[in-house]
């Protein structure tokens, strides 16, 4: 297949990609240490935050995956990003949590709060995780920018996974954060920039009326459907137990200089995620309006296919670039949460001897590159976004009951945990296995847990008050006056 680009879209690639690599290999200049590399030395500040929580947040997949449940199922197809919705608000009272901890890793939090084997296991399992969030991010974009220019996939997904990872292994979560700054005002040109177009195409939102059927204006499926309420309610549900133990939310919620950066940093930028949301949904009715015979299986080629009928030359490109810089600033800042994983939770305590800080930034490093090459691997034999979407949303609540308890509930043991995690997962996939719909294993799986978890806690032995004496004291004081205590003792 030729390329379908012209020579000025030709050169706003260009210039994106050379830009974005320029950028963040300038800014890699001020990463000197392991904290740097991994937390930004958490100095971030409100505008920063707020880029770094869209651009990590948001991923052309999402939008590839909902403009294609959209074409399917009508404005319920919104529900793929929109089960986010409700966890959003959390972030604002979540943030001070993480803040707080001052630890790199959530398996930091869980090596002191369920002991060292529960954290390996965490990390384990957060390396599959962002090897599939890579995956999921680098297929959704390889689908869509090689439909908009007849490019190979997999010539696509080379030139991104390169670029992300040369700034990336340089600059860490620095050079994240800072061509997210730039990556967000194309995040949101990228939701948005097709409708203006697509409804002038249709005759306007009266005509999009006419196109299709009622059902597709309903914000639900209809019974049974894979959007009724009920799936959305187990799908809201699972966010919200599992969101907490996403393994970079360390990062985007506690980098930030002060609480309330990381508050108004962590909830504004998924704030203005959840707007970008509507014009995703948007793209896919009017495609369903335009194109209505795309088959079933083909649906997440609806978004690329709108993009080359409904733009003009120059801005077909620009929506190409748009659509690299969300995988890019995605897969950045996933490859350095999942280098800190690896080196602070597996390979740091394996080391018996002393090591200078450099050690372990280039050990850093390095994994972040191995990280890399596994999601991009996983991209190439991923079948389906949407179906990667639902299956870490299901999975996610088997570790997240625990963190949540663990925070509200000093009582919560480690034997209690490893019961809660391995007795849902159990429930899950036996009630899978039994022909039970995925929201309902859902719910049979986060009750379980929570019921294992307060069972099996207090039944076994309580942690040690040393440790859970640091974890709730640093928790109720606000950082700028543990910050206040530290200046004290050092002086």
């Amino acid at each position: 297949m030729h390329a379908k680009l012209s020579l000025l879209d030709w050169a706003v690639v260009g210039a994106y990609l050379s830009g974005t690599t320029a950028l963040g290999l300038y800014v890699s200049k001020r990463v000197r240490t392991s904290e740097g590399f991994f937390m930004g030395n958490r100095a971030f500040g409100k505008a920063i935050m707020i880029a770094q929580n869209l651009g990590t947040g948001t991923h052309s997949d999402q939008a590839v995956g909902v403009a294609g449940a959209a074409y399917t199922s009508g404005l319920s197809g919104i529900w793929y990003q929109w089960i986010w919705l409700f966890t959003t608000p959390f972030y604002w009272l979540l943030a001070p949590v993480f803040r707080r901890l001052r630890m790199v890793t959530i398996a930091d939090f869980f090596e002191a709060r369920y002991g060292r084997a529960y954290s390996i296991a965490y990390a384990i399992f957060c390396l599959y995780l962002f090897a599939l969030w890579q995956g999921i991010a680098i297929k959704g974009t390889a689908v869509t920018v090689s439909a908009i220019t007849g490019i190979p996939e997999l010539l696509i997904a080379i030139t991104i996974g390169l670029t992300f990872t040369l700034y990336g292994v340089m600059g860490g979560l620095v050079a994240a954060a800072i061509t997210d700054f730039v990556q967000g005002f194309l995040i949101v040109l990228l939701s948005f920039l097709v409708v203006p177009f697509g409804v002038i195409k249709v005759g306007g939102m009266s005509g999009l009326r006419h196109a299709l059927p009622d059902h597709f204006f309903s914000i639900f499926s209809q019974s049974g459907g894979e959007l009724s309420p009920f799936n959305v309610a187990m799908l809201v549900i699972s966010g919200l137990a599992g969101i907490v133990v996403q393994p970079h939310m360390m990062a985007v919620g506690a980098s930030g200089k002060t609480e309330m950066n990381c508050r108004i940093g962590w909830t504004y930028g998924n704030f203005i995620k959840r707007i970008c949301t509507v014009g995703w949904t948007l793209t896919g009715l009017l495609a369903a309006a335009l194109f209505p015979s795309i088959p079933f299986h083909d649906r997440e080629k609806v978004f690329g296919l709108a993009v080359t009928t409904l733009l003009p030359s120059g801005l077909i490109g620009l929506m190409a670039a748009s659509l690299m810089a969300t995988v890019m600033s995605t897969c950045s800042a996933f490859m350095v949460d999942g280098s800190a994983l690896f080196t602070e939770n597996l390979y740091r305590p394996m080391i018996k001897m002393q090591r200078d800080d450099s050690h372990f930034l280039k050990v850093a490093r390095i994994s972040s590159v191995c990280i890399a090459v596994l999601g991009f691997v996983m991209g190439l034999t991923m079948s389906s976004v949407i179906s990667a979407t639902v299956q870490f949303i299901s999975i996610l609540p088997f570790i997240g009951i625990t963190f949540w308890i663990g925070i509200i509930w000093p009582r919560a043991t480690r034997a209690g945990a490893w019961a809660s995690t391995i007795g849902s997962a159990v429930v899950f996939y036996a009630t899978k296995w039994a022909g039970f719909s995925n929201s309902w294993s859902s719910l049979c799986s986060i009750a379980a847990g929570l019921i294992l978890i307060m069972l099996v806690s207090l039944l076994t032995p309580g942690e040690p008050e040393d440790k859970l004496g640091r974890i709730y004291r640093d928790l109720r004081l606000p950082i700028d006056e543990q910050d206040r205590q530290l200046l004290v003792k050092e002086n």
